[in-house]
């Protein structure tokens, strides 16, 4: 019997190269070399290619593997870029095609997509480097009162993520957010609880069903930000205590932008719960897999291994469902 070759991809461009690095190494174990003849392939900082730590090129890759675990994060992994590349070289790969990602990682247009589907999102405006930054305040003080969430427009992780409850705190936020993208944006904060729930394409590619939910459990104020995904191994999850009209809203919310998107295999959403209903926030195409990871906590909370799970996806994209 041959056995499928399966490229894991990981490192990146961007700055969530070291997550990535963590999530292709999480993958890379869960595969069993019994089944799958497995590569380790490495996009470096500056964006050399290696498979198994020879150089290669992406025209080559197809002479080494039939399917491509896609586990990079963020810039060029997760904005379409990569996905262009091995599209134009035939190359079955995990996760949402080109135009969903980039869309998806534009909080921007996301949330336009979010709102096509009905969903409540938060107020938001959005701003840029080289903007007088007294203009910039006072045109989000018209449109949004304190406090506010500050994040980069493009971006994963909750890299360059703040809170600000005063003006000053709302430059910094501004400043670092433009830190890592030349555009960031400005949104009201939402208070309620954080639900996240996944997204899984069935194997006929036409349907989906909603993962188990889970909730952050945080205090007000305090935001799920970079060190709380990867630092904080303790961070309290557990899964979301929801009614059942709760749980619907957000399962059909998550279904319905999942297929407005055209999202493809697997996508996790992420939701504030409020007194008016459940706002959807993000949705990230390919999100991390580590073992801090909400995913893989959210599969471990419901008995769902792993490697299944690694498995599975593989199987949708070597099926080009």
């Amino acid at each position: 019997m041959i056995k499928p070759r399966v490229g894991v991809m990981r490192g990146g461009l961007g700055g969530e190269y070291y997550v990535s690095l963590r999530t292709g190494a999480a993958v890379l174990a869960s595969l069993p070399r019994d089944r799958y003849e497995v590569h380790d392939i490495l996009i470096t900082h500056v964006g050399e290619w290696h498979i198994d730590g020879v150089p290669t090129i992406p025209a080559k890759l197809s002479q080494h593997v039939d399917v491509i675990f896609n586990a990079l994060h963020g810039e060029f992994g997760e904005d379409g870029k990569v996905q262009k590349i091995l599209d134009i070289f035939n190359i079955p790969y995990t996760g949402s095609t080109a135009l969903p990602s980039a869309v998806g990682m534009n909080k921007d247009l996301a949330k336009k997509t979010f709102a096509a589907v009905g969903s409540m999102v938060p107020e938001g405006i959005v701003v840029e480097r080289g903007e007088e930054i007294h203009d910039v305040v006072s045109r989000i003080q018209n449109k949004i009162s304190a406090p506010y969430v500050v994040k980069p427009l493009n971006g994963g992780s909750s890299i360059g993520l703040s809170f600000a409850l005063t003006i000053p705190e709302l430059i910094t936020g501004i400043e670092t957010a433009l830190a890592y993208n030349h555009k960031a944006i400005v949104e009201e904060y939402i208070r309620g609880r954080e639900i996240t729930i996944g997204v899984i394409d069935s194997v006929n590619g036409k349907s989906a069903y909603a993962t188990p939910s889970i909730e952050i459990l945080l205090p007000e104020g305090k935001l799920f930000d970079y060190n709380q995904k990867y630092k904080n191994i303790d961070h309290p999850i557990g899964p979301a205590r929801l009614h059942t009209h709760e749980r619907h809203a957000i399962e059909e919310i998550a279904l319905r932008t999942h297929f407005q998107l055209a999202a493809r295999h697997y996508a996790r959403y992420d939701f504030i719960l409020s007194e008016k209903g459940p706002y959807l926030l993000e949705v990230n195409t390919l999100p991390g897999l580590t073992k801090t990871s909400l995913i893989t906590k959210s599969l471990a909370l419901h008995d769902i291994p792993f490697s299944k799970f690694i498995d599975y996806i593989i199987t949708l994209a070597l099926h080009r469902k």
